[in-house]
């Protein structure tokens, strides 16, 4: 039975398929919709049986219910600021019956990770707004400011992200590669074992995004690994290896 409607879900959404149609997502028309970046995070969202995995920013719920649906017994729980973006995740999460692994809290990182009540997860991703200069960018859309720009500065995230997982634990972002050096800094005080992975448009093009990988309290070198390249130069949409991810036949592995 599909879940009744909640009020704040209105005819100003759509209704997207994501992993070749296993996952439906409802997103809002006019604000942040989830795309390529969340399809990737979940993908590279590692987390064995049994673990608890946090997503910091969650949005509607598009890399918490894809990276579920890669991974059975994993609980995840999403934290969202916006308390419509929360309702809709939770609701998305029970259109597609993972309410019993998924859980919403609304909350926001710009304040302690202690406040929610939680114990440290074994792992925690996150894909966290571009900008945290409003001079650099031209104002976005008011529905889509929270999701672009990161109040606070990015080092509010990576602070969140390092309280929010035990010793050991995984951090996973996306990001833009010209924030590669910035992430590494703010997360080498207290997290180490990076592995990077960059995400290039096309083979003899620059990377444009990054994932980064980083173990709380890890102390082995860091690892270069090879790049995920998104799109051929044949017309084709996307790469043999892209479309494999973005289907849910293939993840993103780390070392």
């Amino acid at each position: 039975m599909e879940p009744t409607s909640h009020p704040l879900l209105t005819d100003s959404f759509t209704e997207d398929r994501l992993m070749g149609g296993r996952i439906v997502l409802r997103q809002a028309q006019d604000g942040y919709r989830a795309g390529m970046d969340a399809a990737l995070l979940a993908a590279a969202c590692d987390a064995g049986i049994g673990a608890r995995v946090l997503e910091a920013g969650c949005g509607a719920g598009g890399a918490l219910l894809t990276a579920a649906a890669r991974r059975p017994g994993v609980h995840f729980t999403g934290i969202e600021r916006d308390p419509a973006a929360a309702a809709l995740a939770s609701h998305n999460a029970q259109l597609n019956g993972l309410q019993d692994r998924i859980e919403i809290r609304q909350g926001d990182v710009r304040r302690s990770f202690r406040t929610l009540g939680l114990e440290p997860f074994d792992a925690a991703m996150s894909n966290p707004p571009f900008f945290d200069d409003p001079g650099a960018l031209r104002a976005p859309a008011a529905a889509k400011h929270g999701a672009w720009m990161a109040e606070g500065g990015l080092g509010v995230w990576t602070s969140f992200l390092l309280k929010a997982v035990r010793e050991g634990g995984s951090i996973t972002i996306i990001h833009r590669a010209d924030r590669l050096a910035d992430i590494l800094a703010l997360l080498a005080p207290k997290a180490g074992s990076f592995q990077i992975r960059p995400i290039q448009p096309h083979a003899d093009a620059p990377a444009k995004r990054v994932l980064v990988r980083a173990l709380k309290t890890g102390k082995a070198p860091l690892r270069l690994l090879p790049a995920l390249v998104l799109h051929p130069r044949d017309g084709a949409k996307h790469t043999p290896e892209a479309e494999a991810i973005f289907r849910g036949e293939a993840d993103l592995p780390w070392l």
